[in-house]
């Protein structure tokens, strides 16, 4: 396969969209519901940080938090934390507690890719595309996934929250994917992920493309709502999407992709 960079022709019928030609140099994807398979543990880890830190005293108010938590999931764990918490450092604490209990539940149950991702992956590198992955987690959260994925030979660049500026939905971590990885413009980045957050994000950055994927969070509506060009069911769907293969596939978003071309 050439390692010249895809074109991509984004015949969308979509009714703010221009039909254009982009040549995708960068694809940022976040982790946990999008590219790793979450099954619950953030928001179990969550529970468990809520109790260990005394962050809700009724069940209510648990209750409350946890929609909270799901409202804003993909958002910096952090920027999370001090919307629930009184201080800085309360917000600091609970975060550690979150982080700990996360990385325990990783080591109790493993971490499992979504299907296709690895490959999806070497399938880009290949075509001399640039793979991010950015997350909401704290560096060492994201280097234990890393690392028990066996993926730091197939990404380009990893980023968290501390290391942009600030998470989602701002667009920070786009952009310093953007910046570290060299590619030429906001036109030739894609940026991909399972929240409203991740959309957001994708949008403020100005990304060529934005696509939601429905391995996590966050459904269809919500995620065209917050700014997604199309919903794919999984990353697996993203190599046709951009064709990396032959066959052409159907979004979930009802504003049907036609035709991709390399």
């Amino acid at each position: 396969m050439s390692t010249a960079p895809l074109s991509l022709d984004r015949d969308l019928e979509l009714d703010d969209l221009d039909t254009e030609d982009v040549d995708v140099e960068l694809v940022v994807f976040d982790m946990a519901g999008t590219t790793v398979t979450d099954d619950g543990l953030v928001e179990r880890a969550f529970m468990l940080a809520a109790e260990r830190s005394g962050l809700a005293d009724t069940a209510d108010e648990l209750a409350e938090a946890v929609e909270f938590v799901r409202e804003t999931m993909g958002q910096s764990k952090l920027d999370v934390f001090r919307e629930l918490t009184d201080s800085e450092e309360a917000a600091v604490a609970a975060t550690a507690e979150f982080e700990t209990a996360y990385g325990e539940l990783v080591e109790q149950v493993g971490v499992t890719a979504i299907a296709g991702a690895a490959d999806l992956f070497q399938e880009l590198r290949d075509a001399g595309v640039k793979v991010a992955l950015v997350t909401g987690f704290s560096r060492a959260t994201q280097d234990t996934l890393i690392d028990s994925l066996g993926w730091n030979d197939l990404i380009d660049v990893s980023l968290c929250p501390a290391e942009a500026g600030r998470g989602r939905p701002y667009p920070d971590l786009p952009l310093t994917a953007l910046l570290r990885t060299g590619a030429s413009s906001v036109a030739a980045m894609v940026v991909v992920g399972d929240t409203a957050s991740d959309m957001l994000s994708g949008q403020s950055a100005g990304a060529g493309l934005i696509v939601g994927v429905l391995t996590g969070t966050h459904d269809t509506a919500t995620l065209e709502d917050a700014g997604a060009d199309v919903v794919i069911a999984s990353v697996a769907d993203l190599a046709e999407l951009l064709g990396l293969r032959e066959e052409t596939i159907e979004s979930s978003c009802p504003n049907t992709i036609r035709s991709l071309t390399t």
